[in-house]
C-alpha cells in the first residue's frame, strides 16, 4: 500500500467518523425528542449525512476528485442510495428481529453500511 493511499484511508476513517456522529445525533433527537418513528428518523439522518459526506469526500478524503461531473455525482449518491438501503435492512434486523436498542443496532448498521461505501464511493469519485 502507498503512503498515499494509507493517508486517504485515514481520511476517509476521519470523514466517516464526522458523519457517524451527525447521523447517530440526528437519529437520536428525531427520535427521542421529535417523536418520529427510529426507521424514519434513521432514514432521515442517513440521507443528511450522505450529502456531508459526499461534500467531505470530494474537498478532503479524494484530493484529486475536485472536478466531478454531473454523472459521478449521480453515481455517488445511487450508491448511497443502496447504502441506505442497507441501512434500513440493517437497522430493522437488529431492532425488530434481534432485539438489540435501536442507537447500538446504528453502530452495527454503520460498520457494514462503511464497507459498502468505501469500495463504492472510492471507485465512483476517483473514476
Amino acid at each position: 500500500m502507498t503512503r498515499e493511499r494509507f493517508l486517504e484511508i485515514i481520511r476517509f476513517c476521519f470523514v466517516g467518523g464526522v458523519s457517524f456522529l451527525l447521523d447517530y445525533a440526528i437519529l437520536f433527537a428525531l427520535t427521542e425528542f421529535a417523536g418520529v418513528y427510529y426507521l424514519y428518523s434513521s432514514a432521515i439522518s442517513f440521507s443528511v449525512t450522505v450529502i456531508f459526506n459526499y461534500w467531505l469526500c470530494v474537498i478532503y478524503v479524494f484530493k484529486d476528485a475536485r472536478k466531478q461531473s454531473t454523472r459521478r455525482a449521480i453515481i455517488f449518491f445511487g450508491t448511497g442510495v443502496v447504502g441506505l438501503g442497507l441501512n434500513q435492512i440493517c437497522m430493522w434486523f437488529f431492532v425488530d428481529v434481534a432485539g438489540v436498542h435501536y442507537m447500538l443496532a446504528k453502530i452495527f448498521a454503520t460498520i457494514i453500511v462503511t464497507i459498502w461505501n468505501y469500495l463504492t464511493k472510492r471507485k465512483v469519485v476517483k473514476g
